[in-house]
């Protein structure tokens, strides 16, 4: 199953196209209205399609939103033809652009690829020396040999961190890929931190693996 989330205002558009894609396991959550699907917890999802033509914020901008904090395949179907727009809308972090009219079979063949090529960018990839190993299809992670015994969350925030091996993460970033951190919060995802140092023996004052980046967030190393 492939999630998508689709910001489009045209109701009749967006239903037709929800239907098709169904046909081919791509389920579709419509929002007309950009502000509602800005908060819609995109980290959920698996691509977005978005339209550029938005009551109250341009599509443009909730491109630019969106890529700031989200590492999620973006597909701009819109009406609006200029290059002009083409242009800045790629320039923005939007993969793929697709100008309406179009065959509902072109956008299910975009997004699945897009899908399939992120999957693949997106898989951590872990020095063969790291203490770290990922179980992807199991949903495991393994420190040391021992396999870890983690909350989806703790999950989230660890295999994230691995992903970005090496990288300061901001926490806000941090937050905002974590599909299972109910609070969004620096509050929350410090205890999640503190709770993942105890399970990997790390001290905090003097840590071989999660660091603490003053004034960003944190980083993995090891």
């Amino acid at each position: 199953m492939i999630n998508v989330i689709m910001i489009e205002d045209d109701i009749e558009f967006a239903n037709l196209l929800t239907e098709y894609l169904a046909k081919f396991n791509i389920q579709v959550k419509q929002y007309s209205d950009p502000y509602l699907g800005l908060s819609a917890g995109i980290s959920d999802f698996d691509c977005m399609i978005l339209d550029l033509t938005l009551p109250g914020l341009d599509g443009l901008e909730v491109c630019k939103e969106v890529r700031k904090k989200f590492d999620i395949p973006i597909i701009i179907s819109s009406a609006r033809t200029d290059l002009s727009d083409k242009v800045l809308g790629l320039g923005l972090g939007a993969d793929d652009y697709l100008p309406k009219p179009y065959d509902p079979k072109e956008m299910q063949a975009r997004i699945t690829s897009l899908v399939r090529r992120y999957k693949k960018t997106l898989a951590p990839q872990i020095d063969p020396n790291s203490k770290f190993k990922v179980e992807h299809e199991k949903h495991e992670i393994f420190y040391d040999g021992q396999l870890l015994t983690l909350t989806p969350a703790e999950y989230d925030i660890l295999h994230f961190l691995i992903k970005k091996h090496g990288f300061s993460i901001s926490r806000e970033e941090l937050a905002n890929n974590c599909k299972s951190l109910r609070e969004k919060d620096s509050k929350s995802l410090d205890v999640i931190i503190g709770r993942l140092r105890a399970k990997i023996n790390d001290n905090s004052r003097e840590p071989k693996h999660i660091f603490s980046v003053r004034g960003i967030g944190y980083k993995l190393l090891g």
